[in-house]
């Protein structure tokens, strides 16, 4: 039986994505709305990327940290887009082992270092409300870069990690994953070995990731709250505490979809429930994430006014 399981798991060399399973027209319908999606995806985060490195008032920490913000959730979405994109309107819904795995290292990958990422956002909105005279020195160009890196060091092991632990598991002959996308549920359901301690890494290393990122940012904004409170002003309080609104936001988005994901073991026994959390963190949330911190962001409303105004005052 041993061996018949080892010849099995040597020969699978490509998996199924099941993906959503509706009628063709739905099928359509599907792929017209993600599409419009990722392309609002696609334009947000570029224009947001554009905007912060044109405008030389916007080259700050806060803003270097927003256009990695953008990097990540344009690369993640641009990981899972195209292939569920493809598999709306083929019938071939292959997608060969090695692609799965490069998939969802690189998914894994940007999702881990954008919950670092945020979690420094929280330090720097920290370090400029609570200790503005020491903010440069907290927020040194080399410090900026040097956290960054750090947030994609940890988010770098985390998907290392995963990737080595789900594909080393065993999949005798079953290759139907019920999801759009490689994911550990889905591979950890599909798998014809004991998954236990798969199941337990996940659930550490999502937890740990999540327990530490939000000590930081829950740490972070007590202080915050704790100095705009002193402020004798309501309306320097409200001016204070709105450059942190946007964050808090995305915070609440990603932290809480992120949760409801991998850190409760139900998502593993629920492939509905995972596809639809799933499509709020990589469509829905790359979508708002710049929508988010234009739209509530005075100073990147202006940069983009100034940008519109000095194209058309050049013609």
């Amino acid at each position: 039986m041993k061996k018949e399981l080892n010849r099995n798991y040597s020969e699978l060399t490509e998996f199924i994505l099941l993906g959503f399973r509706t009628s063709p027209d739905v099928q359509i319908f599907l792929f017209l709305f993600f599409l419009l999606i990722y392309m609002v995806i696609v334009v947000g985060n570029i224009s947001m990327i554009i905007v912060i490195k044109i405008d030389s008032r916007l080259h700050t920490p806060m803003y270097f940290f927003l256009r990695n913000l953008s990097y990540l959730d344009l690369c993640y979405s641009t990981v899972i887009a195209p292939k569920t994109l493809a598999t709306f309107l083929s019938t071939d819904k292959k997608i060969s082992y090695n692609g799965c795995a490069t998939q969802f290292f690189f998914f894994a990958l940007c999702v881990g270092t954008e919950g670092f990422l945020l979690a420094v956002m929280a330090y720097d909105r920290f370090s400029a409300i609570c200790s503005p005279f020491l903010y440069t020195v907290h927020m040194s160009q080399q410090a900026c870069i040097r956290l960054v890196f750090g947030s994609y060091i940890c988010g770098g092991i985390n998907s290392m990690v995963q990737t080595g632990f789900t594909f080393s598991l065993r999949f005798c002959g079953e290759n139907r994953l019920d999801h759009f996308f490689c994911d550990v549920p889905a591979l950890i359901k599909i798998s014809c070995a004991d998954t236990s301690v798969n199941e337990i890494v996940l659930y550490i290393l999502s937890a740990l990731i999540i327990i530490t990122t939000t000590t930081v940012i829950v740490v972070s904004y007590a202080y915050i709250l704790s100095t705009v409170l002193k402020i004798p002003s309501t309306h320097g309080r409200g001016k204070t505490f709105s450059t942190c609104s946007s964050h808090i936001t995305v915070v609440s988005l990603f932290y809480g979809t992120v949760f409801f994901m991998y850190a409760q073991p139900g998502a593993i026994s629920s492939p509905q429930k995972s596809k639809i959390i799933a499509v709020f963190y990589t469509f829905i949330i790359p979508m708002l994430n710049p929508l988010i911190y234009s739209l509530r962001n005075r100073e990147v409303k202006h940069a983009v006014k100034r940008i519109l105004l000095r194209k058309l005052s050049f013609h």
